[in-house]
């Protein structure tokens, strides 16, 4: 539970960094940044699955590209719903999506480890 709840934080973390790197992507504060990282993960539990399925052939021909606009398209409908989370545009969500990606993944790594040396 408790890797759970720093996995959350860290996500809203790296989201709150976005805004930092991009002037296009505005979030108002940290407690939104918490909210937007727990849709994101509800929407990439349920959504992101069913969206990957009905786009696997254009993913397929884009060699896996097409992902990381999958990824774009999941932040920028977050976006749109949450007030104090603004995305100006598709590319600077797509590129938000792979930069908050990289950052969090790193974060991650850094601060948990290795899951496979805790175990």
């Amino acid at each position: 539970m408790m890797r759970l709840v720093l996995v959350w934080m860290i996500n809203a973390a790296a989201l709150f960094a976005l805004p930092y790197i991009f002037k296009s992507i505005q979030i108002d504060s940290f407690t939104t940044a918490l909210i937007v990282a727990l849709i994101l993960s509800i929407l990439n539990t349920i959504v992101r699955p069913i969206l990957f399925l009905l786009t696997l052939p254009i993913t397929i021909l884009t060699l896996g590209l097409f992902i990381f606009v999958l990824n774009g398209l999941m932040l920028w409908f977050a976006a749109s719903f949450i007030d104090g989370f603004f995305i100006a545009g598709f590319w600077p969500a797509v590129f938000g999506a792979i930069v908050y990606s990289v950052i969090s993944w790193a974060a991650a790594s850094f601060i948990l480890g290795d899951k496979k040396k805790s175990s």
